[in-house]
């Protein structure tokens, strides 16, 4: 028994001293998004991620730093996994509404109304999150009536005929006028002849 106690003992403070080496990288990389230096804020967030996979805090960092560096598929992949994970209530929601926002400057905001509802499932009293649904309802709503009435316009304009249209066209409207002509000296009364003088 005693054996299995130190070994226990001696494995603790090596996992804890994990768990800070983690955290310092973690620390490294938070400094180095305050100072907008994204590129090397993924870096350590990785860094961090190799050494505890699970790490929620990390993956999170490191989904708003490729964010802000213009990584957006790849953030979005991280906020899908945190939210799916088995992370705090509050780390998931925020990781649904980062990946509504992300969505909503993608312009896909079908899929973000659904990543701000998730995030609202998970956290009903935030705020931002029920704001930027709302936005993202509107905004939809919005881009639908002008896509309606550009589709009633498109119905009102008249069509634009090809050469080979207008050609066809052309071609009808003189076969046309031809028949006219035929049908009008066909039934033209002769004019009366005027008799011969008598002389």
């Amino acid at each position: 028994m005693k054996m299995l106690f130190i070994l226990c003992a001696a494995f603790f403070p090596a996992s804890l001293l994990m768990a800070q080496k983690e955290n310092s990288v973690i620390i490294k990389g938070n400094e180095a998004y305050r100072l907008k230096e994204y590129g090397k804020a993924v870096d350590l967030y990785r860094q961090a991620l190799d050494q505890s996979p699970n790490n929620p805090i990390a993956a999170f960092n490191l989904g708003n730093a490729m964010f802000r560096d213009s990584m957006q598929d790849k953030a979005m992949e991280h906020y899908e996994s945190i939210g799916k994970s088995k992370a705090e209530t509050s780390v998931r929601g925020d990781a649904f509404y980062n990946k509504g926002v992300v969505l909503s400057s993608q312009k896909k905001l079908g899929e973000s109304i659904s990543a701000y509802k998730q995030a609202l499932r998970l956290n009903p009293t935030d705020t931002l999150a029920r704001q930027n649904l709302q936005r993202a309802i509107n905004e939809l709503k919005k881009q639908e009536q002008q896509n309606n009435q550009k589709n009633q316009q498109q119905k009102k304009k008249p069509e634009k005929l090809n050469k080979q249209q207008v050609m066809q066209m052309l071609q009808a409207l003189q076969e046309q006028e031809k028949m006219l002509q035929q049908k009008l000296n066909k039934s033209k009364v002769p004019a009366p002849v005027q008799p011969g003088k008598d002389w």
